[in-house]
């Protein structure tokens, strides 16, 4: 499917009416839906289609059109019960990539088991993203799946002044430089022959303990 394929987006708190403003601006067309008609009319003049109605109600959903939607977004936050049934209503319909935000892991264990595609939890996600770049010599942190991260940071001693080719990086922590910034210049890719310098910014990926191990050092 092409990337600016339609989008249907339910629930429009601040997760929600982010991701369809975002998604609007990027191109994409977006069905916005909120049961809660100050919440869509504060919207309507930022999204060109967003409507009042039940996402719980599958009727409703129908009449929207929304099992002509390849992709939809569950961002329904409090309401654990509307989400689940949102998302299982999505499921029935045949919508085939459903993202979902959930509030706890035991609300996302639900929401896969049921269907949905891709699970987030947007207040842990950021939460440990920021408990990273507090407590260690990180400069920002993504966790990429369960035990795989990217992390931005500065290279430690052993690595400056020595060809990467020449350090045995990944045999010796387990992670890899991906990318490299030196000072005042962008972003360009590392290779055997990259010599880092201290003010350099580096991008390291590998498994999470791993990349957390190699930034303290």
């Amino acid at each position: 499917m092409a990337e600016n394929t339609p989008v249907v987006v339910i629930g429009m708190g601040r997760f929600g009416s982010s991701i369809a403003l975002e998604l609007t601006r990027l191109g994409t067309e977006v069905l916005a839906i909120d049961q809660r008609p100050k919440t869509v009319q504060a919207l309507a003049g930022e999204l060109t289609q967003i409507v009042t109605a039940d996402a719980t109600d599958i009727q409703a959903l129908r009449q929207l059109g929304v099992p002509d939607f390849y992709r939809a977004v569950v961002a329904i936050g409090s309401d654990i019960e509307a989400s689940i049934l949102t998302t299982s209503l999505l499921v029935e319909l045949g919508v085939e990539k459903i993202w979902a935000k959930a509030i706890s892991r035991q609300h996302g264990r639900i929401l896969e088991r049921i269907g949905a595609n891709h699970v987030v939890l947007p207040e842990h996600d950021m939460g440990e993203r920021v408990a990273h770049l507090v407590s260690g010599r990180m400069l920002d942190y993504v966790q990429i799946d369960r035990d795989y991260a990217l992390a931005k940071t500065r290279p430690p001693r052993e690595l400056v002044g020595v060809p990467l080719g020449e350090t045995n990086l990944r045999r010796k922590h387990g992670v890899t430089i991906v990318s490299v910034k030196p000072q005042g210049e962008s972003y360009t890719y590392a290779t055997e022959e990259t010599v880092l310098q201290y003010d350099d910014l580096i991008l390291i990926a590998g498994p999470t303990t791993k990349v957390e191990r190699f930034t303290d050092l």
